[in-house]
């Protein structure tokens, strides 16, 4: 027997029926009186309007206005959805169930009339219990919110949608609060999305162009093209290294930084007309680099003068993560002071010279910068900024014009920077995307010193538009006089014009390959800007990007991210001690039936990778998951087993594959001797001091980072061990179908080499990043491995004769063992 309830023709109740229903009960019944007199006199005239019973009037009208109140109630009881339950589930806020003026002004009507005038009562604990001069205004109180960490001008926006974090000495935005994370990758893939990064730190060095380029080369990687190479030196594009202690490469690796010069002015604006000829090597005798920091506790000291009036003064900036912002500041004075002590000593005797100095200053709080990634960026940023009118340069214009029909911004050269100026974009709120031609192609672009000029680099011109001169209300109240309501307002000559730097952003492998390629823009603007770009951006329909969403940009693209995939540096060491502490608190917390038990999986250390056990120079510490406090299973780096002294480094860079395919061509010991002379060979490009440490000690201390895809199935995991495989078991792997062909059930050999549990002493590395990869469609980690052990699986795929390298992965709370190729990561 059907459960419906049947209708009248024996038919089951359906959609239909319920509209019909619904259509019934807001329908009013209709009845004709003829109590109420004829409506014509005759011959079919009207009868004009006299005077009326109105006794008789409304006994004859009652039957439709008991219709017409039926009506009402039937029609209010008939609908299943209020007005905030009909808007899409992006749109949908909590506050919109109650309070009627989060509802858009179309349905605000009929939201009132759902809604129930409830009179609030004031509670006594909000009852202020000081006088109106004791009270703290609204800006005191978040300031006093402060004292910890700092805010993002974009804070309160985040801190409504987003989930929030003390990281790095500020409050970051982690993710968004919506449990779907498919739409964020599908943005940063077809469409685009916004993350404000403006607690990047940037250091600015100003001093004559010969100096600053001796300072970058001692403390910058020394692997492909420097801060100084003719592509960089005229400010018209960006160079992305990292920064190392002075004169310690390979070793005290500090973590990335991007660099670029503020470009010279046209020859008629400098003050000589000999300005860009290269500075005098001689320096006074005692020149020391000039410091100059602002909010960090730091003097601040006039820069010194030049001593030759033909010396190009030139102005660099370094962008690099927050947790290493004062390494890099460290790093950079230091490297200064040691430039302008060699060049002191290499001054000939007697030389009158005054002294050069060099300024060191940090920028941090002056400047905002948003990452906006996805094809449609460039769309977006076209349709949310202006530029001034007034700008007269020929490639700007050209470049401006070409935005709309840029399909990427992956088709102009890598770290291009376009300055200009542009208007308040509060005067053209709300923004609409530019529509791009399909049939059109992109045009080339080229950059130039003249296409990055910007008012962005003068520190005057930063502090004067620190504040916008209108606020919101001001230009509300310009926009009330408009004739045509929604109208955009025509710039006047008193507002704001705001100067910006627009730097093209990669995320992409270093060599040609077939993964994800992410290309967007990087928009510095100045300080106090942020809330007027922000809301523009995103009026656009782009998503808003929290940290979990930059990292795995990184991740998709197959490239490392910092801290997190740069082992053996000291933020990696604090962020994998935070990391441990969280995890071993949340297993504690966990019964014992429902958590892992690494003890009995053989698990040497569950809560952070031991690189010192992976490369041989730190003994295994016993397993210890039980204790209550956190039990660290390193050691300081540099102690070994046996007493011979190895330091722990990472060797990553662009010519790491080059240099392991040279290693792979020399057998024996020679392998140690041939790596120190490589390293050698890049110290001497800058001018370095050959290393003086045993060959064997730096070959053994060696790390390299790797990409993992796993061979048949698997998902590895973050801190998954990587174990090597002897040849007899590669060769039962490889036997075994691809994952292409694989079906979804195990075979019995499959599952007898899963459940083959290696020993501790095979393992070689670990799994830093790992998740099931949306680009790829299969698992997918990025790892890493010592470099020696990575020249044995080559030299095993040389005797297998195959062209793959294979190793095994186990989670560490798992029991099973997959096989997984392994590929060098040269980023």
């Amino acid at each position: 027997m059907s459960k419906r309830k049947e209708t009248g023709e024996g038919q089951p109740e359906n959609r239909n029926f319920k509209k019909q229903r619904i259509h019934d009960a807001r329908t009013i019944a209709v009845q004709y009186n003829a109590e109420a007199g004829p409506s014509t006199i005759g011959n079919g005239v009207r009868r004009l309007g006299g005077a009326i019973d109105v006794e008789k009037f409304v006994e004859a009208r009652k039957f439709e206005i008991n219709a017409m109140q039926t009506a009402q109630k039937t029609a209010s009881g008939a609908a299943t959805q209020r007005v905030w339950q009909t808007l899409p589930r992006h749109l949908r806020r909590r506050a919109a169930s109650h309070d009627v003026r989060r509802v858009p002004l179309r349905l605000r009507d009929r939201a009132k009339q759902e809604m129930t005038a409830v009179k609030k009562k004031a509670l006594a604990r909000f009852r202020p219990k000081q006088g109106k001069d004791k009270r703290l205004s609204r800006t005191e109180t978040f300031l006093k919110r402060q004292r910890d960490k700092s805010w993002l001008e974009t804070h309160i926006w985040h801190a409504k949608r987003m989930k929030m974090q003390n990281m790095w000495g500020y409050r970051l935005a982690v993710t968004p609060t919506e449990k779907a994370f498919r739409p964020s990758h599908r943005a940063s893939v077809h469409g685009s999305i916004l993350h404000d990064a403006s607690y990047q730190s940037t250091i600015q060095l100003q001093g004559p162009e010969k100096i600053i380029r001796s300072v970058l080369d001692g403390c910058c990687d020394l692997q492909g093209p420097g801060p100084g190479a003719k592509r960089y030196l005229p400010g018209a594009r960006t160079i992305d290294t990292h920064i190392y202690e002075p004169g310690q490469y390979p070793f005290g690796l500090i973590g990335p930084a991007t660099i670029f010069w503020r470009p010279i002015p046209a020859p008629s604006k400098l003050q000589s007309p000999n300005a860009e000829a290269p500075p005098q090597e001689s320096i006074a005798e005692g020149s020391q680099p000039q410091k100059r920091s602002k909010g960090k506790g730091k003097a601040k000291q006039p820069a010194t003068k030049s001593a030759d009036s033909d010396a190009v003064q030139r102005t660099v900036w370094i962008r690099s993560h927050p947790a290493i912002s004062e390494n890099v500041f460290a790093a950079i004075q230091a490297s200064a002071s040691s430039v302008l002590d060699a060049v002191r000593k290499a001054a000939p005797q007697g030389t009158q010279i005054d002294e050069i100095g060099i300024e060191l200053e940090d920028l941090s709080g002056q400047l905002n910068a948003f990452e906006i990634m996805g094809p449609k960026s460039n769309q977006v940023l076209k349709g949310a900024l202006s530029p001034a009118s007034h700008d007269a340069r020929e490639d700007f214009n050209k470049f401006w014009a070409s935005m709309t029909d840029l399909q990427t911004s992956g088709s102009v050269p890598r770290g291009m920077i376009i300055g200009f100026k542009v208007l308040d974009p509060r005067l053209k709120f709300p923004p609409k995307n530019a529509k791009p031609h399909s049939t059109s192609a992109s045009p080339i672009i080229i950059p130039s010193a003249t296409l990055a000029q910007s008012e962005i680099w003068e520190e005057s011109t930063r502090d004067s538009l620190r504040k916008p001169r209108y606020k919101k209300k001001d230009l509300d109240e310009r926009r009330s006089k408009n004739l045509v309501p929604g109208t955009p307002l025509s710039p006047l000559r008193q507002d704001d014009r705001v100067p910006v730097l627009l730097i093209q952003r990669s995320i992409e492998r270093g060599t040609p390959s077939n993964d994800l390629a992410l290309h967007g823009w990087t928009l510095l603007l100045p300080a106090g800007w942020s809330m007027p770009f922000f809301s523009s951006l995103t009026f656009t329909g782009t998503r808003i990007g929290g940290q979990r969403e930059r990292q795995t940009q990184a991740f998709e693209a197959g490239t490392a991210y910092f801290p997190r995939d740069y082992p053996l540096c000291a933020p990696y060491d604090a962020y994998a001690a935070d990391r441990a502490t969280e995890e071993q608190a949340r297993w504690a917390r966990t019964p014992p039936a429902k958590r892992a038990n690494y003890e009995k999986l053989g698990t040497r250390s569950p809560w952070r990778a031991d690189w010192g056990v992976v490369l041989g120079v730190e003994a295994p510490a016993p397993v210890a998951v039980a204790a209550p406090a956190l039990v660290s299973t390193q050691r300081e780096a540099g102690e070994a087993v046996q007493g011979e002294k190895v330091q722990p480094w990472l060797l990553r860079g662009s010519a790491v594959r080059g240099l392991v395919e040279k290693l792979l061509a020399i057998r024996g010991t020679g392998r140690s001797a041939a790596l120190v002379d490589e390293l050698n060979a890049l110290r001497g490009k800058r001018s370095l001091e050959p290393l003086e440490t045993n060959s064997e000690a730096i070959l053994k201390g060696a790390l390299v980072r790797v990409r993992i895809t796993p061979f048949t199935r698997g998902r590895p995991q973050d801190l998954a061990l990587i174990y090597a495989v002897d040849d007899a078991e590669a060769q039962a792997w490889r036997r075994l179908p691809r994952r292409s062909q694989a079906t979804d059930e195990e075979s019995t050999e499959e599952q007898e080499l899963a459940d083959a549990r290696p020993p501790q002493t095979s393992i070689i590395g670990y799994i830093t990043t790992g998740n099931f990869s949306l680009s790829h469609g299969e698992g997918f980690a990025l790892g890493a491995v010592p470099l020696r052990h990575f020249l044995e699986l080559r030299e095993q795929t040389q005797r297998l004769l195959s062209k793959e390298l294979l190793v095994k992965v186990r989670d560490r709370d798992g029991h099973k063992c997959r096989a997984a190729h392994i590929e060098l990561l040269d980023v």
